[in-house]
């Protein structure tokens, strides 16, 4: 199996990506690791003809959790995972059904080309994963 280095780097080479541009490196102390930008999620997805089918699970004002199905044509089955947004403890945004579907979308892109299993992991997938500006 590959390393993360190794996975990542060929993910972004494959996929055409920018470091500059579609991932940034979040620190944490003396680690760090590299976050996949929305940008670079909706590359990595037209680049695999990834199919995403979403369902809304539950709109509420203040929570919404959506369940995203992913297929794409070279590969035998579906993955499903699910997004979810709740206004005050993973999201400081108002518009709770569209953080749901934008985290559920990167989970199941990056599930489907299997990404999780080397440690990768969407923007969109956490407050915490947010790029912090200056």
């Amino acid at each position: 199996m590959a390393t993360r280095r190794e996975f990542l780097n060929e993910l972004v080479q494959d996929n055409g990506l920018v470091t500059e541009e579609d991932l940034f490196e979040l620190k944490f102390g003396s680690r760090s690791t590299w976050i996949i930008k929305r940008t670079g999620i909706e590359k990595i997805q037209y680049n695999n003809d990834i199919q995403v089918k979403f369902d809304a699970v539950v709109t509420d004002r203040d929570f919404a959790v959506v369940k995203a199905t992913a297929s794409k044509d070279n590969w035998n089955g579906s993955i499903e995972t699910y997004g979810s947004a709740w206004l005050e403890k993973n999201s400081k945004n108002n518009y709770m059904a569209e953080m749901a579907e934008k985290r559920a979308l990167a989970r199941a892109v990056l599930k489907i080309c299997g990404a999780y299993k080397h440690g990768v992991y969407g923007e969109d997938e956490a407050d915490d994963f947010k790029q912090r500006k200056g």
